[in-house]
């Protein structure tokens, strides 16, 4: 199969005025559509510089990125992208957050109501479609931002450590959300993660990064039957692979 995503000798540098920041080193890999990757790296290894070169946020210093075969000049929009903040726009209402992405493309408004609305209810807030971000939990706020990302159906869903700010409990919920809102929607999801148990538990894949300059140290496949249940990690096959990623990040 063709990848839908390349990585090929991916390098940046930024400038910093003393001969430059080395923050990437020759990465290099691919993602199959459909995929769930998870990538983690010690705080510095480069992993959001990763996905945003991954997603045209930023242009790469050598090397380059392949988006359905074609050369990654800027952003895409068949390309989702989550932030560990929701960054909901505060006077909008849950549907109204989740359809701009609709109305700055200038699609037609009622089509854009009920695309949002599916989507709000793909994510489980169907009741709270006029509800404004201050009335929201942390959790539903990140599901608004989940449907935002997926309201023009993107092939390609980057995120950036998205339930890092959630308590221990929510993330677990949002964890299984996520996994069940791809399975249904089967689109290719990178997720970046500081949690190694949490991309054990969620990936096809897994890519570690080294320390800066970052570069893929460890690309291990995750041989766990799918659906994934918090039961597999009391498991020695799923310990046998945390110890594997562990040892690859330290």
């Amino acid at each position: 199969m063709t990848p839908i995503l390349t990585a090929t000798d991916l390098s940046l540098v930024y400038p910093n005025g003393n001969g430059g920041l080395q923050a990437l080193d020759r990465v290099t890999f691919s993602a199959q559509r459909n995929e769930f990757l998870c990538v983690i790296g010690a705080s510095g290894s480069g992993k959001t510089t990763l996905l945003r070169l991954l997603g045209g946020l930023l242009n790469p210093t050598e090397g380059e990125v392949q988006f359905e075969g074609e050369r990654m000049i800027g952003p895409r929009r068949r390309i989702g992208f989550v932030f560990q903040a929701a960054n909901l726009m505060p006077w909008r209402s849950a549907l109204e957050n989740v359809k701009l992405p609709l109305e700055l493309q200038g699609t037609n408004s009622g089509a854009n109501s009920r695309r949002a609305a599916e989507l709000l209810k793909l994510v489980g807030l169907v009741d709270f479609e006029n509800t404004l971000p201050r009335d929201l939990s942390g959790g539903m706020a990140q599901r608004v931002a989940i449907a935002r990302a997926l309201v023009h159906e993107p092939d390609l869903l980057l995120l950036d450590e998205p339930f890092g700010s959630l308590d221990a409990l929510t993330r677990e919920r949002m964890i299984f959300e996520l996994l069940r809102i791809w399975q249904m929607r089967k689109v290719t999801i990178l997720m970046v993660t500081h949690s190694i148990w949490e991309a054990v538990l969620m990936a096809d894949r897994v890519l570690v990064l080294s320390q800066r300059p970052g570069s893929i140290r460890l690309d291990l496949e995750m041989p766990l039957s799918r659906p994934r249940s918090l039961d597999m990690m009391h498991t020695p096959e799923f310990g046998k692979l945390v110890d594997q990623v562990r040892s690859a990040i330290e």
